[in-house]
């Protein structure tokens, strides 16, 4: 891959402490590319949430961070699904190793939400309860699933979602980067609540349309703002503008945790410019067929002899 300055679609990225934490353990980035070929853009875009120890949490996200882009850019053949699962592993295993190396780094992990966008086409993959939301048709949806305690007690219907808001388990993940064996990323890309994982994994290239928004987040975001209110922004204003009012209205309601947003908008689909020539031909040809008409017409008035003169 070919790292270019300018992505092909509108990035807006935003990273904030929050107002408890004395300092950040999240990390984001975003990768802008072309294929071999030279014509095929790509960008790429990774929030990582880290967890465990002074300052050993943001470590781990930025390895995993910086391990994803460096695999990803180096990825010479296999399918993007393929080049992510290997990236997302690849960090895995790194974290894991300077985990167990280093006693101050002991027991660090971290979540990954990563976007890849290949001319028009969308791959996603997930480990932990950072999140990928999608726009379409002025709608938004969260398209990753969340491994944590809380989801699979909603998913059993152990506990009511109003109870899920306030539950001692609510920031218990299932699946973090930082294990000795690293986890499989999850590839569900679930674009509706009837969908089998198997439809949702298929999910994956999803061609994306003019004005579609994928919104990466850690859960300093989504602790705090509802999706309807991260949909509205997303709707009203612009991604620049959109990531700083979101993580300004966390921040407002008590912000007790970092916040990322990442923003990718496909651009609107170039509007092609009315022909004249179709209305000059469309006239031409009704005037052409109006005068063998009238002289078919004439014809047979003439032939049945109903000629007035």
């Amino acid at each position: 891959m070919i790292p270019t300055s300018k992505p092909h679609i509108q990035v807006a990225t935003i990273s904030h402490p929050g107002e408890v934490r004395d300092h950040n353990e999240d990390r984001f980035l975003t990768y802008s590319f072309l294929l071999q070929d030279q014509a095929t853009p790509g960008v790429l875009a990774v929030v990582a949430d880290g967890v465990g120890g002074h300052k050993a949490g943001e470590v781990a996200a930025q390895i995993a961070a910086d391990t994803i882009q460096t695999s990803i850019a180096a990825a010479q053949q296999g399918t993007p699904v393929e080049n992510l699962r290997e990236a997302i592993l690849e960090a895995g295993r790194e974290v894991a190793s300077l985990s167990q190396q280093e006693a101050k780094y002991a027991g660090m992990g971290t979540t990954v939400a990563v976007a890849l966008v290949i001319k028009n086409s969308l791959y996603t993959a997930t480990i932990g309860d950072s999140r990928i939301y999608f726009l379409r048709n002025r709608t938004l949806r969260q398209i990753s699933i969340d491994h944590t305690w809380i989801h699979e007690a909603l998913k059993h219907k152990l506990i009511t979602p109003e109870e899920a808001k306030n539950h001692p388990n609510a920031h218990v993940i299932q699946k973090a980067i930082g294990n000795p064996t690293p986890p499989e990323p999850d590839f569900r890309l679930n674009l509706s609540d009837s969908e089998i994982d198997e439809q949702s994994i298929a999910n994956q290239g999803l061609l994306l349309k003019g004005d579609d928004q994928i919104l990466l987040c850690s859960d300093g975001l989504t602790d705090l703002v509802e999706r309807k209110e991260i949909e509205n922004a997303l709707l009203e204003q612009t991604p620049d503008d959109a990531v700083q009012a979101l993580a300004s209205l966390a921040r407002a309601r008590g912000g007790h945790d970092n916040i990322t947003i990442v923003i990718l908008k496909i651009p609107p689909g170039e509007q092609k410019k009315p022909s004249l020539f179709l209305p000059i031909l469309t006239a031409l040809t009704g005037s052409f067929f109006l005068v063998v008409l009238v002289a078919v017409l004439s014809l047979i008035v003439w032939r049945l002899g109903f000629w007035p003169w």
